[in-house]
């Protein structure tokens, strides 16, 4: 069995599981947050139900809108707030408020081989944790609230083996455009997408959740990296009470598909409008002018992507023609980003910093494009409208090319910078 189908047969109670079968499976964590916990919550009331399966492994953090933009956003995170008291659920405010996908890895409620399921597409960061992670709709979190269990068809996989030698300023989110770039917006449709390879072995955990935050961008049911000693040493981090669990995939295992990359062809990506899958080379790009650019989000912003972007921020002033938007994705990103000085470089080069959220990543606030601008983003997507106007635009790309942009006011490759 591929990784996915091993985890999905340990908690189906099954010795085996195939491509295409469907099965019952219990979870480890459910996830929802300020847009799609007040529809689940609804639902689960309406069932009539007293109590939810297991209030420990059900979490809800509000950080799209947060913080609270206007009244219908604070009664969105009032019927959470409202929920987690009655219930007893995980709820996370205030100090502890922060970028769902960045905030429980760090809390370590995301583990290895466990089966965690979210009302949120990007649910499948924690494939980085060699967990089986995925995004479901809001009425099936509901019933995942009340019995613990998931229904849901075994997908087949397409393992991903990365070799060669990465050049400078190639990281995991260059990585992932540059492989949706090839394989296709639905490419990977309800597929695994499983990353490997000595690439992959040598990345560090921040790269690795960037990877797996995209494999939706191909259409797929997840994206996972197994567990390794990297993997090990980070979770000893955030939990070091939780288990080991390196599960691995035989060469034999049944793969719809192999796809070999050799990294070492690869340059800082760029992703143009209005689709992740539209990636090359940021040299490609680099006469479009830009009136924005944004450093965060649930894809990058965490510490080492700050540090990548002040690396190339340290000295330089931002383009007076230009906004630059630096979001830390959880207030513990933001303290070490104060202690490292990185929000004085930061604010030095004349960036705003923004508190731990979403904000502009889905047009939500903070930093919401009008018609005709164009933004840069560190963000997982790119379609019409996504960061405001219908007639805006934005294309993606990893910190060193959003910050370097920014300096220049227009998409630039940092080495023009550096």
């Amino acid at each position: 069995m591929t990784l996915s189908q091993q985890i999905i047969s340990i908690h189906s109670g099954k010795k085996s599981v195939t491509a295409g079968e469907f099965v019952e499976s219990s979870v480890d964590l459910v996830l929802a947050n300020d847009i799609t916990a007040p529809l689940a919550i609804e639902e689960f009331l309406k069932s009539g139900s007293k109590k939810v399966f297991d209030p420990r492994r059900i979490v809800l953090v509000p950080d799209h809108f947060t913080p609270c933009k206007d009244i219908r956003s604070a009664e969105m995170v009032k019927v959470l707030r409202d929920f987690s008291a009655r219930f007893g659920v995980r709820f996370y405010e205030l100090g502890k408020v922060g970028i769902e996908h960045a905030l429980l890895p760090e809390e370590g409620l995301t583990r290895p081989c466990d089966l965690i399921v979210g009302a949120d597409s990007h649910t499948c960061t924690y494939g980085a944790v060699g967990a089986f992670s995925t995004g479901m709709g809001s009425t099936d979190i509901a019933s995942a609230m009340i019995t613990g269990k998931v229904w849901m068809k075994v997908p087949s996989a397409i393992r991903f083996n990365y070799h060669g030698k990465r050049n400078r300023y190639v990281g995991g989110k260059d990585l992932i455009l540059y492989t949706i770039g090839k394989t296709g917006v639905d490419g990977a449709s309800y597929m695994s997408m499983e990353f490997c390879g000595e690439v992959i072995s040598n990345l560090p955990m921040d790269d690795r959740f960037t990877i797996c935050n995209m494999a939706i961008e191909a259409g797929a049911k997840n994206g996972i990296i197994g567990a390794d000693d990297i993997t090990e040493n980070y979770m000893r981090t955030v939990a070091p009470e939780a288990v080991s669990c390196n599960l691995e995939a035989a060469g034999d295992s049944d793969y719809w598909k192999v796809v070999d990359i050799d990294v070492s062809g690869i340059e800082p990506q760029v992703a143009a409008p209005h689709l992740p899958s539209n990636s090359g080379d940021a040299r490609k790009y680099s006469g479009v002018r830009i009136d924005q650019a944004v450093i965060g989000s649930c894809t990058n912003g965490r510490i080492s992507d700050l540090r990548r972007a002040a690396s190339i921020l340290n000295g330089q002033t931002v383009h007076p023609g230009v906004r630059c938007i630096v979001i830390p994705a959880t207030p513990r990103i933001y303290r070490q980003a104060v202690k490292e000085g990185l929000i004085e470089v930061f604010m030095s080069a004349g960036c705003i910093i923004s508190p731990p959220t979403c904000g502009p990543c889905l047009g939500g606030h903070m930093g919401v494009l009008a018609k005709g601008e164009t933004a840069i983003a560190t963000t997982n997507r790119n379609f019409i409208g996504r960061m405001g106007h219908v007639e805006s635009y934005v294309y993606l790309s990893g910190p060193e090319v959003a910050a370097a942009s920014a300096v220049r006011g227009r998409i630039c490759h940092p080495e023009e910078i550096s």
